[in-house]
């Protein structure tokens, strides 16, 4: 009989997690517009890291600066701004941003081309200038063979009044941009009795998903943080594949004794939830979550904790034959783990919950009774589909 214990079970799901993030490609947005538009604020909000940060970034050209930070997957190309005269021409502007454009193309590799391009114009300017009209045709004519897509962000919107007229007065340029999307990328306070809640960037992240590459899109989940959905979305399809694995691993009962056997799956499975949160999670938080989850120390994910009373949970599993774990079984646990675990993440992200309360005795409780709750929930939701799978098995 084999066991493993939190610590064991914790050190697994972080080579995991860091197998996961080492196979995630380099997905690259340039930036351009303006300066003064809140193209920093901007990124900031709409990544985890903050990498837009003032003397961060590393020149690439006398035009573009590139943000990035070791062993992250995501580079930021930023330009000074289009200014009207100076070092910072219209052509000037536009030859450096296409040498790179063009450099990353002739690579010839994924992680080295632009996926997207971020034009900002801000709102309160109300007004899309000419030069800026001139400069987004010149560059989307030199540029259609690259078929990059360009999102023009309404940024500084604290007026969506403002936002919504400079937004149909660059529709009717018609200019061949994927969309136009009004961001307040953070709250603005207009004095200490009224603030303004921040806005779009979720509808952002989302648009940016629909048209990166799909070799950036598991990228994107992951180091965006603007659309919580998006990452929920991922992780639950996470969750019904390691249900449907370990269900298929269950098909022939697995004793008891040795349902260790499901654990690939499930350390799998948060590993990649993990990595879709981008939480940089240490051992002993991922210890706590698996032993409030899941029992006592020394449990195994579906192993001791599961003879000790949650089967009861679960339609049929009290009297299965001989004490063995079926298909149903196996997949109802990974699927309440997942589910219990999604809802973790959600809560850190959201910041209703930090990495630090999951080591206290509140944030156990929390996280013991959403994997009971996602039990009885699959009880009551997947009841006759189990005990159909009951049958099946030979069950009595």
């Amino acid at each position: 009989m084999e066991y493993f214990n939190p610590a064991d079970i914790a050190e697994r799901i972080l080579e995991a997690l860091d197998k996961e993030r080492q196979e995630m490609k380099t997905m690259n947005v340039m930036l351009l517009g303006k300066t003064g538009v809140g193209k920093s604020t901007l990124i900031n909000n709409l990544f985890n890291k903050r990498l837009a940060e003032t003397g961060i970034g590393r020149p690439v050209t006398q035009e573009i600066r590139q943000y990035s930070k070791e062993n992250y997957p995501l580079t930021i190309y930023d330009t000074p701004g289009l200014e009207l005269g100076g070092d910072n021409a219209i052509e000037q502007l536009l030859k450096g941003v296409n040498a790179e454009i063009r450099k990353g193309i002739n690579s010839g590799k994924m992680e080295k081309a632009i996926h997207c391009i971020l034009y900002c114009v801000s709102a309160t300017s109300h007004r899309f200038e000419e030069e800026e009209k001139k400069f987004i045709r010149m560059f989307l004519d030199e540029n259609r063979d690259t078929n990059i897509p360009v999102i023009i962000v309404i940024t500084q919107s604290i007026s969506k009044k403002d936002a919504k007229e400079l937004k149909s007065s660059i529709e009717a340029e018609n200019l061949n941009v994927t969309q136009i999307v009004p961001v307040l990328a953070e709250d603005y306070e207009l004095d200490e009795d009224t603030v303004i809640k921040a806005f779009g960037l979720d509808r952002l992240s989302e648009l940016m998903y629909e048209i990166i590459p799909d070799a950036m899109k598991k990228t994107f989940i992951s180091v965006q943080k603007a659309s919580i959905r998006l990452k929920s979305g991922k992780a639950h399809a996470v969750v019904a594949a390691a249900a449907a694995a370990a269900g298929a691993t269950g098909a022939i009962p697995i004793p008891f004794a040795d349902s260790f056997a499901l654990v690939p799956e499930q350390i799998a499975m948060l590993a990649s939830i993990t990595a879709i949160f981008d939480l940089s999670l240490e051992k002993s938080a991922i210890a706590a979550i698996t032993t409030a989850t899941l029992g006592t120390a020394g449990a195994t994910i579906a192993g001791k904790t599961a003879v000790s009373g949650l089967l009861k949970l679960i339609p049929g599993a009290g009297s299965v034959a001989g004490g063995v774990i079926s298909g149903s079984v196996a997949a109802a646990l990974t699927a309440a783990l997942g589910e219990a675990y999604i809802g973790i993440m959600i809560r850190i992200a959201k910041g209703e919950m930090s990495v630090k309360d999951l080591s206290t005795d509140e944030g156990k409780r929390f996280m013991s009774e959403s994997f009971k709750n996602a039990l009885r929930l699959r009880r009551n939701n997947k009841g006759e589909r189990l005990d159909k799978d009951k049958d099946k098995n030979g069950e009595e």
